[in-house]
C-alpha cells in the first residue's frame, strides 16, 4: 500500500494525532510518503542530519545508542516504538544532528514527513508549533519517570513497570482500557532497556512466570495478568 492516507486507521488510533486540529492532520497526511523497512535495517544513525518526522503504522523500530571507549562500549535499548508512534521530532524543532540510532527489528511501515517540506509548512503554518511540542512534551514527561525510577526503584519493580508500559502502548492508544497481550520482545532486548544484566532479566521473569503473571517465549512475553503484574509495580 502506496497511499498514506490508508494507514488513518492506524494514525486515529493514536492520541497525538487523534486530537490534532483537522488544519494540520490532512496537511501532515498529505505531506506523508511510505516507507518500508526490512529486518535490521538502519533508518537513521547518531549525527545523521535532520530527514523528518515518522509515524509507525506497521512493525517496529528500536531507538538506541552506544556510549564508553571504543573497546569497552556499551549499548542501550532506550524503547521499542510501534504503531501509531511518532518519531523524529527533536530535530524537526532544533535542525541539529540524530541523537540515537533508529532501526527496524521486524518488517516495518512508516510514514515519513521530509524534513524541508515540514519545516516550510510551519514556516507558513507557525500556530501549529504548538501541536508538534506537545508530542516533544510526552517523550519528555516519559524520560523523566524512566530516570526516576533508574535512580529509585530496585530491578524487579522497573522491570515489571516497563512490561506493564509496554502492554498499554506507552499510553499512546485512544480507545480507554486498551492492551498488548503479547510483546514481540526479547530477553536480551528487555536487559539492554532497563540497564541490568541478562542473567538478571532472567531471574525475574523466573519469578514472575513462577506466579503465573507471564509467560516466557521465544523472543516474545505473554502477560497472563495484567492487573496483577501492575500491582507488582508498585
Amino acid at each position: 500500500m502506496t497511499d498514506p492516507a490508508t494507514y488513518l486507521p492506524v494514525l486515529q488510533s493514536g492520541r497525538w494525532f487523534a486530537h490534532l486540529p483537522p488544519d494540520f492532520a490532512q496537511p501532515l497526511l498529505a505531506m506523508a510518503q511510505v516507507r518500508h523497512l526490512q529486518t535490521g535495517e538502519v533508518l537513521f544513525l547518531r549525527g545523521d542530519a535532520p530527514c523528518g518526522l515518522y509515524a509507525v503504522v506497521r512493525g517496529a523500530v528500536s531507538i538506541s545508542g552506544t556510549g564508553g571507549r571504543a573497546d569497552e562500549a556499551r549499548a542501550a535499548l532506550l524503547i521499542r516504538l510501534e504503531p501509531p508512534h511518532w518519531f523524529g521530532e527533536i530535530s524537526v524543532f532544533d535542525n541539529s544532528a540524530r541523537t540515537h540510532d533508529a532501526q527496524a527489528t521486524e518488517p516495518t511501515t512508516l510514514l515519513h514527513i521530509p524534513h524541508e517540506r515540514l519545516q516550510a509548512w510551519l514556516q507558513a503554518h507557525p500556530q501549529h508549533w504548538h501541536a508538534l511540542a506537545l508530542l516533544l512534551t510526552d517523550k519528555l514527561r516519559s524520560a523523566f519517570v524512566a530516570m526516576e525510577e533508574l535512580a529509585l526503584l530496585p530491578a524487579p519493580q522497573r522491570l515489571a513497570r516497563r512490561l506493564v508500559m509496554m502492554a498499554e502502548g506507552y499510553g499512546q492508544w485512544t480507545a480507554e482500557g486498551r492492551s498488548r497481550r503479547v510483546l514481540s520482545i526479547s530477553q536480551e532486548q528487555l536487559s539492554l532497556m532497563l540497564a541490568i544484566s541478562r542473567q538478571t532479566t532472567n531471574q525475574i521473569l523466573k519469578d514472575l512466570e513462577s506466579r503465573h503473571l507471564v509467560r516466557v517465549q521465544r523472543g516474545e512475553l505473554e502477560i497472563l495478568d495484567l492487573a496483577a503484574l501492575r500491582a507488582t509495580c508498585y
